[in-house]
């Protein structure tokens, strides 16, 4: 196991995962951040190089302050074998156990490898399985017209509030600061109204994923989750990055219109684990 710093071999990690798309999308679009300042913080390791045959993305140490915080301490894995996945889910350096962490990947194996590796450590693990959604080709979209008076927008720290009460997974302080860090960071796009409030939403997250799209109840059925869901997937594919989001699997309406946006629908699910640390 070793961890990846030199510049040119985390560019050449970057190359090599593009070859296995859509399968690597999470670590992928991890690991293009990592090259792109590295907004996140995030750090990479692999089981040997060149010939790696398991990529996993964490958070440098310093990152995750609070041992509870899930949100915060977000892993992505990647495995061209899932032996050598299993090995490396067994090397104390890989993963501190003794935190809560999140762990997301497209093979069914990082499931199974997880809940065998958590039934050893007497950790408690619950997985969440999301349809992942591609768009090749974003830009052939119509151009939106809005209300007068309406625009688009970026989201900024005075947002945080009404994002982390509206998120179905929101309403913690660990969420609050996990959603102030992806605004901070990444790319974001919103229609605020003729007060300057925003209406409806999306953000781009550590791996690259569309993730947090949300429109006020008092504004739906009005075309506006289309219109930010497009112009943030124009501005993600215009700086390089693969077009995709996830799905909760019952979660028809955003499911089709997805689908009225250009995605395809991958034929595995990704898989979002989340491990609770050892003490709770």
């Amino acid at each position: 196991m070793q961890i990846l710093t030199c510049p040119s071999k985390l560019r050449l990690l970057e190359t090599v995962l593009q070859r296995h798309l859509p399968q690597a999308l999470p670590a992928y679009g991890a690991v293009m951040h990592i090259n792109r300042r590295n907004p996140a913080q995030h750090e990479v390791v692999v089981d040997s190089w060149p010939e790696f045959k398991v990529v996993l993305t964490r958070p440098c140490k310093e990152v995750v302050k609070d041992k509870q915080d899930y949100y915060a301490n977000f892993h992505t894995a990647f495995y061209l074998d899932v032996d050598a996945w299993r090995t490396l889910l067994e090397n104390a350096g890989a993963i501190d156990w003794g935190k809560a962490f999140q762990l997301q990947g497209n093979h069914d194996g990082i499931y199974e490898v997880a809940k065998e590796a958590v039934a050893a450590k007497e950790v408690q693990l619950t997985v969440t399985p999301y349809f992942t959604y591609l768009n090749l080709n974003p830009d052939k979209q119509p151009e939106p017209r809005l209300d007068p008076g309406f625009i688009f927008s970026s989201l900024n720290s005075s947002h945080i509030d009404l994002l982390n009460e509206t998120w179905h997974y929101g309403g913690s302080e660990h969420s609050r600061r996990y959603l102030a860090n992806m605004v901070r960071c990444f790319p974001s796009t919103c229609i605020l109204d003729s007060n300057g409030h925003p209406i409806s939403w999306i953000i781009m997250e550590s791996l690259g994923t569309l993730r947090h799209s949300y429109t006020l109840r008092s504004h739906r059925r009005r075309g506006y989750s289309s219109m930010v869901q497009r112009a943030q997937a124009i501005r993600v594919h215009a700086a390089g990055f693969p077009v995709y989001g996830l799905v909760a699997l019952d979660n028809t309406p955003q499911q089709k219109l997805l689908v009225s946006l250009g995605f395809q629908r991958l034929s595995e699910l990704c898989h979002y684990c989340i491990h609770s640390a050892a003490s709770q």
